[in-house]
């Protein structure tokens, strides 16, 4: 596991470059058949951070962050308005790269750039090797000894590497929870996104396995924007960067998380970081 000096170091470095956003939300509203979930929500993603969705639950956190890869276009009612876009490199609304909501947008494309982490672990049920795999054989041409490199690669930014080397070809369901969930991680970035959404990553796997998760955060902060859904607030705290408070489908606020966390804006935030409500 990473040192926790080393990833509070880190932690540190990356904290002390400026910010350039990456996803950029503008008043987006979204609904489910005649509910709306989602009220005027207006948000900065910034690139290469970890930003931390927090409030409690029902207040609309996972569905924004479905809708950031389209995940909510196979539920039957779903729909969305507003301005979601994936900035280009230059990290400005001038230079929109992609429109997400865009009804043309190849939502295959869009996901293979925005992967996804659910919130139980859900490998396919194939071997380890074929599960990091499976992404890279749809999407890339590469011969078997590029693909055998890729899989290595994948699993040991995923910090799994040593637990499964030996088993590669044996049932991915047969690993602990934690070693699924993390292969599941390596499945995701196995085809080169540029963003990680996590969804509950955390809430189905034991201590051991949840510090694991979240030391492996601080490793691809690096490399990679990444979006986390948590209830647990110590997790947020630990974890992100950036955090933006929910309720009731409203964006209450959002900022740094050692400012949200110690000195909120609002005293609905307040509360909630302090425990009062959930």
């Amino acid at each position: 596991m990473a040192d926790a000096s080393a990833a509070t170091e880190s932690k540190s470095d990356s904290e002390s470059t400026p910010d350039k956003t990456l996803i950029h939300i503008d008043h987006f509203n979204a609904w489910y058949g005649d509910f709306q979930a989602l009220h005027d929500l207006s948000l900065e993603i910034p690139r290469r951070k970890v930003t931390a969705f927090i409030g409690p639950s029902g207040c609309g956190k996972s569905t924004l962050l479905k809708w950031i890869n389209r995940m909510n276009d196979v539920v039957p009612g779903a729909n969305a308005k507003g301005s979601l876009q994936m900035l280009s490199p230059e990290g400005s609304t001038n230079h929109v790269e992609i429109d997400v909501l865009d009804p043309s947008v190849d939502v295959v494309r869009l996901r293979r750039r925005i992967g996804i982490v659910f919130q139980k672990p859900n490998p396919f049920p194939k071997s380890i090797y074929d599960n990091v795999a499976f992404g890279p054989r749809l999407h890339l041409k590469t011969n078997k000894a590029e693909l055998d490199e890729l899989v290595e690669w994948s699993l040991r930014k995923a910090a799994v590497w040593d637990e499964v080397k030996d088993r590669l070809h044996a049932p991915a369901l047969g690993l602990s929870g934690g070693q699924q969930q993390r292969l599941c991680i390596a499945r995701a970035i196995a085809v080169g996104p540029e963003v990680l959404l996590m969804d509950e990553p955390c809430s189905a796997l034991d201590p051991a396995s949840t510090l694991a998760i979240e030391d492996l955060i601080f490793e691809l902060r690096s490399q990679y924007t990444i979006v986390i859904v948590t209830h647990n607030m110590q997790q947020a705290s630990r974890c992100s960067d950036k955090t933006a408070f929910f309720f009731e489908g409203k964006l209450i606020e959002s900022g740094d998380t050692e400012q949200v966390f110690t000195k909120p804006q609002k005293k609905q935030t307040d509360d909630y970081v302090r425990g009062k409500f959930g």
